[in-house]
């Protein structure tokens, strides 16, 4: 896994949080295990659609490692691992719903490439 040469300079609350719950696919993950509440690596993949193996991997470590994400590993032949939000995770939720919202008053593109769960969330519509 990539290990950055200097270590984060978080100063303040929202960095930490953007640096938690932002980028391409994290606020993705949330949202999935938000809806489906628990799912297998390979479903989880197949919700995301258009993510690698390598990169929802590393996602999920690093959600993992911030606590927001949990893994199950069942001691069973074959493996079976789940992946469900701690109550970290689900606390970030709401905050993640109120984005969406103001995003929503911005941005009302809709078309073909609009995720899955964003077609089936209410939050980006103003109400």
């Amino acid at each position: 896994m990539y290990q950055p040469k200097l270590e984060k300079d978080i100063r303040c609350p929202l960095e930490y949080g953007l640096d938690i719950f932002g980028g391409k696919w994290k606020s993705r993950i949330i949202c999935v295990l938000a809806e489906k509440k628990v799912l297998r690596y390979s479903t989880l993949r197949k919700e995301m659609a258009n993510i690698t193996d390598a990169v929802l991997s590393a996602t999920l470590k690093e959600l993992i490692a911030n606590n927001i994400v949990e893994r199950k590993q069942y001691n069973e032949i074959p493996p079976h691992v789940e992946y469900f939000l701690t109550e970290k995770g689900i606390s970030v939720v709401p905050i993640l719903q109120s984005i969406c919202t103001w995003s929503g008053a911005y941005h009302k593109e809709e078309n073909e490439n609009t995720l899955l769960q964003c077609q089936k969330c209410d939050y980006h519509i103003i109400k």
